[in-house]
């Protein structure tokens, strides 16, 4: 069984209710058709009823009847749902007519129902811009507890198998922060541990990326990645993280050895946390296509509620594949 066969199977034990706003979208109603037929999560659909179904029905879909479908227009939790937005939002000075409008577009509805504990989590992208996803998903489910930055993480499935666990890699943030502070690179690399858990399924041993292994290069880069490494000691006792490390250092037990010795993670980290967004894009680009590895990803990581991104080409497969990735993310949260 490979990694996502994995993923979609905790999914199927966990019953985790996704939110899907772009509900009239065709990819998206049949990858909810499917999601719904294999048992994968339980689906909440964004839409006009009548224009969900009607559009099921031209699809050829079966399953769709199953699924909740919310109307942005008119459903039963709408005044409840506009109240919490302005008590949310009052210190921004938003108005309830501001709010009444705003609840209307599904991307804002999707995060409010989420908010209300009305949904586990959020798949949407494949017809809007990435800022318009994530916009709503700032201002109201907001990140988790103690962290302030969204990241987003790539599994790496490696042909070579003697690298990190079994040939599986976490890599981070090779999305969306370009250039994170010491206690930002901290807080990458404790949700990316929490991501590793939920989606890998193993314990993570993550290493801090450099150009310099424990001293052998003085600069301020180094020294940001050296106190990232302390903070996030300090935020999560019990993770296993080293740093400064070099890639060769993290990855190689011989490097490791020889470069760091007595360190617990040097040759043998299983998570790669990147110094900034150019040296992670960069590298997961070049294992994915000169290595012949899978990039599964990316996953954003960092919200107090699992809200993911799809690519405005993306396949109905990758849809089902994300939605399964969001319910774990849910209970692994």
């Amino acid at each position: 069984m490979d990694l996502l066969e994995k993923i979609t199977a905790r999914a199927k034990q966990l019953g985790k209710r996704i939110v899907l706003p772009e509900g009239l979208e065709e990819r998206t109603l049949k990858a909810a058709d499917e999601v719904i037929k294999e048992g994968i999560a339980q689906v909440i659909l964004i839409g006009n009823p009548a224009k969900v179904h009607a559009k099921a029905n031209e699809l050829g879909l079966t399953h769709i009847s199953k699924a909740q479908i919310v109307d942005p227009l008119n459903h039963p939790k709408k005044d409840a749902y506009i109240d919490l937005m302005v008590e949310l939002r009052k210190n921004k000075g938003l108005t309830r007519e501001e709010a009444a409008k705003l609840i209307e577009d599904p991307l804002y509805l999707g995060t409010l129902i989420i908010k209300s504990g009305d949904a586990d989590g959020e798949v949407a992208g494949a017809m809007n811009a990435t800022g318009d996803v994530l916009r709503p998903a700032f201002q109201y489910v907001k990140t988790l507890p103690g962290i302030s930055v969204v990241s987003g993480a790539f599994l790496m499935i490696l042909p070579d198998t003697k690298f990190g666990e079994n040939g599986l890699m976490v890599f981070a943030d090779c999305a969306v922060h370009p250039n994170p502070t010491d206690r930002e690179l901290a807080e990458i690399a404790v949700t990316t541990a929490r991501t590793t858990r939920a989606l890998a399924g193993f314990e993570p041993r993550v290493a801090m990326l450099s150009f310099s292994t424990k001293g052998s290069a003085k600069h301020e880069l180094v020294d940001k990645v050296v106190e990232a490494t302390r903070i996030a000691r300090e935020m999560d006792p019990n993770l296993q993280i080293d740093g400064e490390l070099q890639a060769d250092a993290a990855i190689i037990e011989s490097v490791g050895r020889s470069k760091a010795p007595g360190s617990p993670i040097a040759g043998k980290a299983n998570v790669l946390i990147f110094p900034d967004l150019q040296s992670g894009n960069i590298a997961y680009k070049l294992v994915q296509r000169m290595a012949h590895a899978e990039a599964v990803g990316p996953v954003l990581q960092g919200m107090a509620a699992p809200i993911n991104d799809l690519s405005r080409g993306c396949s109905v497969s990758d849809i089902v594949n994300v939605i399964a990735i969001t319910a774990n993310q849910a209970a692994g949260l």
